[in-house]
């Protein structure tokens, strides 16, 4: 049987413009390890192993940036995969500590960006997407935007055509992450729109407008996952988050067969994640209170409500006309702000879920915390492609003491949002 895994301690920089944030990534991740050990109330010297997510940098960057904090002699695995590169960190972390190899572990992610849209530059080799968007040349001529929100417009456009989706259904996402953003002091952007002023904002592709796309960031992130057996010798269960579940999936062959741009930007392998994660928990997604999922575009947030079954399909348009994914709705989706409202710096956007996901069950999300959290779900995907589903929920609840739970002041705060 497979050992129980928890987070016991996460921090989170500010996520800011690229070229605004001061000090460099060694700077933030050491920021963000030390915030994650003081939650933790465990050392340096607690940690057996390390794995970093960033995918803009050379090589051992996860070493440097590590050593800030202390050099240990540790493994440190440095972990690369799009978009989905902070989650995949987490996924080794607990695979470490579920196999019985470590009993605590740390997982990073940060990234250092380059202001405007993602751009591939190793043009001497294969490009590593070349299977999706030699898919999407044959489907459609291609236009001057951004080769990424081409991908997510054409398959706002295809799930509009299929089941006659308005345009104003993927503002709405928009408007709804903005104004979830006002209340997280790490995000990026914490200003609300109208629904006006998103339509209305620079056109990009398809139906998305610039106010409906993430911005690139620079940032860090980190979790410490640990055993039981390390939880309940350093007495941590007030705080430690369990992992029920997390599973990975990549692209299966109907990403490219089925010559569909849904499927082209995960679909299906979001799909098959989510699936596994409910088989191997038991938890439904009926039985979730919040969720952190992956809205790079708008477009994705709607595609992603059917793949994780938060709705059934063709069904996304009721769903936000019910109010189902925001506060006094079904499911709270991105009370962070999401990409869309907290920014995107790729490495650690998975790390953000999971610090955003904690804070919720144990009812430290200040304005953001939703009522009465028992089940969180998290969504983190990359085009490539890989994605990343996890369920979390508290790990011993007979011990946690609410900081800003009662019932009171949530109402209190939902009424204002």
């Amino acid at each position: 049987m497979s050992a129980r895994v928890y987070v016991i301690g996460v921090g989170l920089t500010k996520f800011d413009k690229p070229g605004k944030k001061s000090g460099d990534f060694i700077n933030w991740v050491e920021e963000v390890v030390s915030k994650a050990l003081d939650d933790a109330n465990v050392s340096m010297d607690k940690i057996e192993q390390a794995a970093v997510g960033y995918v803009y940098g050379g090589t051992t960057c996860g070493q440097r940036a590590i050593y800030e904090v202390g050099m240990t002699g540790i493994p440190i695995y440095n972990v690369n995969n799009n978009c989905a590169t902070g989650s995949t960190a987490l996924c080794l972390a607990k695979q470490f500590i579920e196999g019985g190899l470590s009993d605590c572990i740390l997982a990073v992610g940060f990234e250092k960006m380059e202001g405007g849209s993602l751009r591939y530059t190793d043009t001497d080799r294969t490009n590593p997407l070349d299977k999706h968007y030699t898919l999407i040349g044959d489907l459609v001529p291609f236009t001057e935007a951004p080769l990424a929100v081409q991908s997510f417009g054409n398959a706002a456009l295809e799930y509009m055509e299929k089941h006659g989706t308005k345009p104003e259904y993927f503002a709405k996402i928009a408007y709804k992450n903005h104004k979830h953003s006002v209340n997280n002091s790490y995000a990026q952007f914490q200003d609300e729109y109208t629904m006006e002023q998103i339509l209305n904002s620079k056109k990009i592709h398809g139906p998305l407008t610039k106010l409906q796309c993430c911005a690139t960031s620079d940032g860090a992130g980190a979790a410490i996952l640990a055993s039981e057996r390390f939880v309940r010798y350093h007495g941590l269960e007030r705080q430690a988050v369990e992992i029920l579940a997390m599973e990975m999936a990549t692209d299966t062959e109907t990403t490219v067969s089925e010559r569909s741009f849904m499927k082209i930007v995960g679909y299906d392998v979001s799909k098959l994640a989510a699936e596994k994660v409910y088989a191997k928990s038991g938890v439904t997604p009926d039985d979730v209170q919040v969720v952190e999922l992956h809205d790079c575009f708008s477009s994705n947030e709607l595609l992603t409500y059917e793949a994780l079954n938060l709705c059934p399909p063709g069904k996304a348009d009721e769903y936000i006309d019910k109010g189902d994914n925001t506060y006094g709705g079904k499911h709270v989706v991105n009370p962070s702000g999401g990409l869309i409202g907290r920014g995107h710096p790729l490495g650690a956007t998975g790390l953000a879920q999971c610090a955003e996901l904690c804070w919720q069950l144990r009812g430290q999300a200040g304005a953001r915390q939703v009522a009465g959290v028992k089940y969180a779900l998290q969504h983190n995907f990359g085009v490539g492609g890989a994605a990343v589903v996890a369920i979390y929920k508290l790990g011993f609840p007979e011990y946690h003491i609410s900081l800003d739970s009662s019932s009171e002041k949530i109402a209190s705060i939902q009424s204002k949002l």
